[in-house]
């Protein structure tokens, strides 16, 4: 069988690409609305996904205070702005574009995404960064059997699963909870939050006779609509445990981009 633990695609955005985001855009701090644009742009500053650069013009409650600080970011120079809203102030909240960043981006400035308190797409609200246009996350079921096993012990042995498709990344492999030895995890507090799932609303670790190793499987409840197929089921982290998918163990691969985002 194939590796199908590395066949993903790459990411295909160059750091300093620009487009146009086809979305209402909206931020809010303190509870005001501190810009709303139908003008914002994608600026992706790394690969792994873009950020929102909104014009200057669109600023609603917003204030900008220059700190004096320029920075070479990866599209070009940006000078560094502190926000203002209301009585709320923001420190070091935001990038205004200089000259020999790309000339789309100048007129527009880039926030600090933890910045504000809210993001907006339209009239639903996204979390932990911008979807990338260019990503996809598909939640497939799959006939594929699946064991789970860490430390010599069996976490999960399911005959079937939902594997999840998302550009970039390994393929992860939703479980039902029937298949999964939960009396032998124990939950953690621990929540993440993804753009494209949701935020989770279970984490799991585990205490063998030799190692402890936490936070190595996830699940969410409640996901978005385009991953609905997840809900409820159990995700073991392909880094963490030794995943058997129909009798063939996968290598551990190294994520491209950050965890929690990608989980």
């Amino acid at each position: 069988m194939a590796d199908e633990s590395v066949l993903h695609p790459s990411l295909i955005a160059p750091v300093g690409h620009v487009e146009p985001v086809p979305r209402r855009i909206r931020g809010l701090v303190g509870g005001r609305v501190a810009f709303d644009t139908r003008r914002a742009l994608y600026v992706w500053e790394w690969q792994a996904y873009p950020q929102f650069s909104i014009p200057l013009g669109d600023l609603v409650d917003g204030a900008l205070s220059d700190d004096g600080h320029t920075e070479q970011l990866g599209p070009g120079p940006a000078r560094r702005h502190s926000l203002q809203v209301g009585p709320e102030v923001r420190s070091g909240a935001a990038w205004v574009w200089a000259e020999g960043a790309p000339e789309r981006l100048l007129g527009t400035v880039r926030f600090e995404w933890e910045s504000l308190d809210a993001w907006f797409e339209e009239d639903e609200p996204v979390f932990v960064h911008p979807r990338s246009p260019y990503s996809r996350v598909d939640a497939l079921r799959s006939s594929s059997s699946v064991r789970v096993r860490l430390d010599g012990v069996v976490l999960a042995d399911a005959p079937q699963c939902v594997k999840l498709f998302e550009t970039g990344l390994p393929t992860r492999y939703y479980l039902d909870r029937m298949h999964v030895d939960l009396l032998r995890l124990r939950r953690s507090d621990t929540v993440t939050r993804c753009p494209y799932k949701g935020t989770t609303s279970s984490y799991w670790s585990f205490d063998s006779d030799v190692a402890t190793h936490e936070d190595i499987a996830w699940a969410y409840d409640f996901p978005t609509i385009h991953a609905n197929r997840i809900a409820g089921m159990v995700a073991f982290h392909n880094d963490d445990v030794d995943l058997y998918v129909e009798g063939t163990l996968l290598p551990r691969p190294a994520d491209p981009t950050p965890a929690g985002p990608g989980r």
